[in-house]
């Protein structure tokens, strides 16, 4: 059953700031074998010519200016040079709200994002959030909070606007790849702890673990979970990290010994300088002895790639769904040496799959391609425009695609407004007992959406799980053959 929960924001500084799916590794230790000699820093000249840009402008700026605010900026310019949105420097506050992130607690509309190509993007909606339920998806690209454009602001700034007090609203602009308009959503900001691990068997004895992200807990409880399903006699397991958007390394290679076999490769690192280190696993002599698929989508990111790579290429597991995200740098956090209470993020290898892929900007291609039903990524309507017989608009279309995947349908979903959309509207109204007009004001547009929301989170119409669910089950049936 997926889990039902009601928040947990877009601004996980934690793995919000430095772009969408961060891979921690928290205190990781910084050594000049990187791949080149030690840097001197500084020498005079540069230090002196920083002091007077900071002078010169502290002297004769119009207003006055806020010299810690001065000397943030310059500190996130230099690391803006990198031109790397998985790096990032966090004040104290910032680091604050980091680190409470990664002990998976969150604060905002619950989106992971990233900065690409200088626009605002997501990385996934985190599973439940108000952000999921909205209907934001992966690689939409937030345009305005509340009628203020976010062009031209770094990470931080742009998820500061975001956030805002728990039950207070926003309206976020969306500009959604394929789609021509921008998208309107108004989103309900919440808080809560997040459960970042969710299990269930089925009546099959195939049992399912969703993971949504990998915070400090997240190993401990998938052990918990999976030790439950495995007494309960578990024939077969799905793993679940669609729309998962990362987290913790030594949490992800923890979780991977579960299945890979002790000596395997779960992941690589390689350096600047082309040194590779192989993270090998330290469980079981054989890895378990049912069957494994992994469900991945565009929303899963860096630790959740690397669980399935690792799953698929060193463990034998099943990768199906849609292809993966592509993220695959290493970020360590070094904290107060910026100031006491500060944070930077520095992106210091790539990561690996066993085989040696570098899977970034590319993600992980799954071995069965299954895609959920059009309605599962349908844009909202506009609700300030009245949709009518003979109109051809994208809003148009968006309501067909929820009228269709109701049940009713209405044999096209091109956008033009034909008679057999009016009759399928109105058979909508009527079943709804709303006023049978068959045009789609706002009272008939939240009913769409509202309806169509309680169909995808409805188990039954999850075609991925279920494709998974039923392959495996068919596995598990299947007679074992004469060695």
């Amino acid at each position: 059953m997926i889990k039902k929960r009601t928040a947990i924001l877009l601004v996980i500084v934690a793995m919000i700031i430095g772009g969408g799916a961060v891979l921690a590794l928290t205190n990781y230790p910084i050594f000049a074998s990187s791949g080149a000699s030690a840097s001197t820093g500084l020498n005079t000249t540069e230090i002196n010519k920083l002091n007077a840009a900071v002078k010169l402008i502290e002297d004769n700026y119009y207003k006055d200016v806020d010299h810690e605010k001065l000397v943030t900026g310059a500190i996130n310019g230099i690391v803006g040079a990198l031109e790397d949105p998985y790096s990032a420097y966090m004040a104290a506050e910032q680091a604050s709200e980091f680190n409470e992130s990664i002990e998976g607690s969150f604060t905002g509309i619950g989106a992971e994002v990233e900065l690409k190509n200088e626009k605002v993007t997501v990385v996934s909606p985190i599973k439940g959030s108000p952000a999921e339920k909205a209907g934001i998806q992966a690689k939409d690209v937030l345009l305005s909070v509340d009628g203020k454009s976010l062009a031209g602001l770094d990470l931080q700034t742009a998820v500061s606007k975001i956030r805002g007090p728990k039950g207070s609203k926003v309206t976020v602009m969306v500009q959604r790849p394929g789609t021509p308009d921008p998208i309107k959503f108004e989103i309900k900001r919440d808080d809560i702890e997040l459960e970042t691990v969710n299990a269930h068997m089925e009546k099959s004895k195939i049992g399912v673990i969703e993971v949504t992200q990998f915070s400090a807990n997240t190993g401990e409880r998938f052990k918990q979970e999976l030790t439950k399903l495995e007494k309960q006699g578990m024939e077969g397991l799905v793993i679940d990290l669609r729309n998962n958007p990362g987290g913790l390394l030594n949490v992800v290679v923890d979780m991977a010994e579960q299945f890979v076999p002790k000596g395997s490769i779960i992941v690589q690192e390689e350096t600047r300088g082309g040194a590779r280190q192989a993270f090998r696993s330290e469980g079981r002599a054989k890895g378990k002895d049912y069957p494994v698929t992994v469900l991945i989508n565009g929303g899963s990111a860096s630790a959740s790639e690397i669980m399935a790579g690792a799953l698929k290429e060193s463990a034998g597991a099943k990768l199906l769904g849609e292809n993966s995200f592509g993220k695959g740098t290493v970020q360590t956090s070094i904290p107060d040496s910026l100031g006491k209470g500060t944070l930077l993020k520095l992106t210091i290898a790539k990561w690996l799959t066993p085989d040696a892929e570098w899977i970034h900007e590319k993600g992980i291609k799954p071995d069965e391609k299954v895609s959920q039903p059009d309605y599962f990524k349908v844009a909202p309507i506009d609700k300030e425009k009245t949709l009518k017989y003979n109109m051809n608009n994208e809003n148009v279309k968006s309501a067909q695609i929820m009228l269709s995947g109701l049940g009713y349908e209405t044999k096209r979903k091109d956008g033009y407004f034909d008679a057999e959309t009016k009759k399928q509207v109105q058979a909508f109204q009527k079943a709804q007992k709303l006023t049978v007009s068959g045009m789609i004001e706002a009272k008939t547009a939240a009913a769409l959406e509202a309806a169509t929301l309680k169909q995808i989170t409805d188990p039954t119409h999850d075609t991925q799980l279920n494709k998974a669910i039923e392959e495996l089950k068919q596995e598990t049936l299947a007679p074992a053959s004469n060695s």
